[in-house]
């Protein structure tokens, strides 16, 4: 598994010779494909051939394209890359209705608690434990939508009483890039696995193509909220260094069923545990848990 996480943000060439990534700009760096997690388009002056984008996308990196404003817009996703993807496709669709209901459960209970666990990074010990027990009342199919009941408390905790989502403060730009990397690591994992991403199990919007990763990116977005949070003010501007630790957050440690792993592996652990599910092997998921932002070391 790859875990180079590359960011070209200024104008380059960029193509695949012996099995390595060839980036010609100022620099001119040379890459093994194989190292590599994910690569970020920035620059709307750069060039990538087709051929290398064929051989990132099938060894499992995430190429994602950025728009005008330079936030992530697109991600490249491979066709039928499982071998049983019809057989996959088909025990999706046949999960039935309690069955989504407790996977949504389960979403929303570690989307709250991760919440939780960024607060109490950040020293709030009331609002951690209200998370805590908030998340304790979630029901199947969060019938009450307690989950939009935690996200109105959770994000006034965190970000002040004044914080709007749609608010001219800069650190919403962080936080719609960094869920855009998210959103593009779990669609590429389902992807992989084989999944209709386009079907969702909380998520219907039928113009949206990635409703299933909308679904299972939830519990993700803390990890960048934590990180905003330690780095940002609402001020501050969204810096190319800044973008790049944000595509550096999918190395980050977290807990994965009680096991210390990068971001990236605990959502492809999350991706098989949901296998499990559609297979009838299992009922739980296996989600990601916020621990402190640092740097997985690979032995």
């Amino acid at each position: 598994m790859g875990y180079r996480n590359i960011v070209i943000a200024s104008a380059a060439s960029v193509y695949c010779r012996d099995d390595q990534l060839i980036i010609l700009n100022e620099e001119n760096n040379k890459v093994p494909i194989e190292d590599i997690s994910a690569i970020v388009l920035e620059n709307r002056q750069s060039k990538i051939s087709l051929a290398a984008l064929e051989q990132l996308v099938s060894s499992n990196v995430t190429v994602y394209l950025c728009d005008q404003q330079h936030l992530p817009s697109a991600v490249v996703l491979p066709f039928y890359q499982h071998s049983t993807n019809a057989a996959v496709i088909e025990r999706q669709e046949h999960l039935s209705v309690p069955q989504t209901k407790q996977i949504w459960k389960q979403i929303v209970v570690a989307k709250i608690q991760n919440q939780g666990r960024c607060l109490k990074e950040r020293g709030d010990k009331e609002g951690t434990y209200y998370l805590t027990e908030l998340a304790k009342t979630v029901t199947s199919g969060d019938i009450h939508n307690v989950e939009a009941t935690a996200a109105r408390y959770y994000f006034r905790r965190a970000f002040g009483e004044q914080f709007s989502r749609t608010g001219d403060d800069g650190r919403n730009s962080a936080l719609n890039y960094g869920y855009a990397i998210m959103r593009g690591l779990i669609a590429r994992l389902l992807t992989a696995y084989g999944f209709m991403v386009i079907r969702g199990i909380h998520h219907g919007n039928k113009y949206n193509s990635f409703n299933l990763a909308d679904d299972f990116m939830e519990p993700l977005r803390p990890i960048v909220d934590l990180f905003v949070l330690n780095n940002m003010s609402k001020e501050d501007m969204l810096t190319p260094d800044l973008k790049h630790a944000l595509v550096n957050l999918l190395g980050v440690d977290v807990v994965s069923g009680g096991q210390m792993h990068s971001l990236n592996y605990g959502a492809e652990r999350m991706i098989q545990s949901f296998m499990r599910i559609c297979q009838q092997d299992e009922k739980d998921l296996v989600i990601p848990e916020l621990v402190q932002l640092r740097q997985h070391q690979y032995e």
